[in-house]
């Protein structure tokens, strides 16, 4: 991560956005959260944000994305302020204060066309990039946008891919890890050897919903449990999983920042088309969209279990004995 102390071009992302923008400018998009759990020690960059000042009962993300910007040198970050975490409208004033250029972005809550493509515009201008030079990026990360699909696909029909590769290489689109062109070569590995793979008996198809896990080991304990989870709502939403010619359409059609009836919708559609037995609502502390569990749960047509995450680290024993205490009520229902 060093490289990333003296490269000028690294924008610092709090949320996904038109990452388009970011390449046809010339420049490389980093997705702040990637870099805050896939650090050494989260824990310290936690840590190292309360001695600042923050207190403990703000989100963890937050934190951690405060330290990385403020360790790592990152002079530009674009704030998403409208659709996102509220706490970034905060932290984005206070990086601000310590030098950090700020772009802020807002989806709006309704899906307003002119408004998304005022913001769209607003940051192609403050980046400087040019609408050819967006509609060739946009060209390229769609053909490897289809080839996510087709990673998704092979997880939920082939049985080929796990709950956990197909976590990693969605969230991962973001910001396509900086690079897309490193980032296809890793897809177009995994998926020259999952079409090779013997697809796996699996007992329990699991839909996980929800912002990604903070905690380690999740994807890979559940598929002890002869379960696995074949769908991951809000990871697959950063890969743009459907097909759109504009950019003003394709970013309409991310659900996360939007209304949560549109997030309803797409998860019920994934229940039926990958036969979903249950689901996992993970939810952050201190988050406010905790409040949107009781919406899940009086809205969709599956079991529902919600895990709480506050700090990273392996799951705690009480979340492990609920995961399982889940899948084996799922069994029964399916056995009786």
């Amino acid at each position: 991560m060093s490289d990333l102390q003296i490269d000028p071009t690294i924008i610092g992302l709090t949320s996904t956005i038109p990452v388009e923008i970011i390449f046809a400018a010339g420049l490389k998009p980093v997705d702040l959260n990637n870099i805050f759990i896939n650090a050494d020690q989260p824990d310290k960059l936690i840590y190292q944000a309360e001695l600042d000042g923050f207190s403990n009962n703000i989100c963890a993300w937050i934190k951690g994305m405060y330290s990385i910007v403020i360790n790592k040198g990152i002079k530009t970050v674009i704030a998403v302020t409208g659709g996102d975490c509220s706490n970034t409208i905060a932290l984005a004033e206070l990086l601000e204060r310590r030098g950090v250029r700020v772009i802020s972005f807002d989806y709006p809550f309704n899906r307003d066309k002119d408004l998304l493509m005022n913001q769209i515009e607003n940051l192609r201008q403050s980046l400087s990039a040019g609408w050819d030079a967006i509609n060739s990026v946009k060209s390229k990360l769609d053909r490897i946008r289809a080839k996510l699909r087709e990673l998704d696909r092979l997880t939920f029909q082939g049985n080929v891919v796990t709950g956990f590769e197909n976590h990693l290489f969605l969230v991962n689109s973001s910001d396509f890890k900086s690079d897309p062109d490193s980032y296809e070569k890793e897809l177009n590995e995994l998926l020259a050897m999952a079409r090779k793979r013997k697809p796996k008996d699996v007992e329990i198809r699991l839909g996980y919903i929800g912002v990604p896990p903070i905690f380690g080991g999740f994807y890979e304990y559940i598929e002890t449990l002869a379960a696995r989870v074949v769908y991951n709502e809000v990871q697959r939403q950063f890969s743009m999983p459907y097909k759109k010619e504009s950019i003003l359409d394709q970013y309409l059609s991310y659900s996360y920042p939007y209304e949560i009836k549109g997030r309803i919708d797409d998860i019920e559609r994934a229940i039926q088309e990958r036969e979903l037995d249950g689901i996992i609502h993970y939810t952050q502390t201190f988050c406010f969209r905790q409040i949107y569990d009781i919406i899940f749960r009086e809205s969709l047509s599956r079991p529902v279990l919600t895990l709480e995450g506050d700090r990273p680290g392996l799951m705690d024993s009480r979340t492990v004995t609920r995961i399982e205490i889940f899948v084996d009520m799922l069994k029964g229902r399916k056995s009786g």
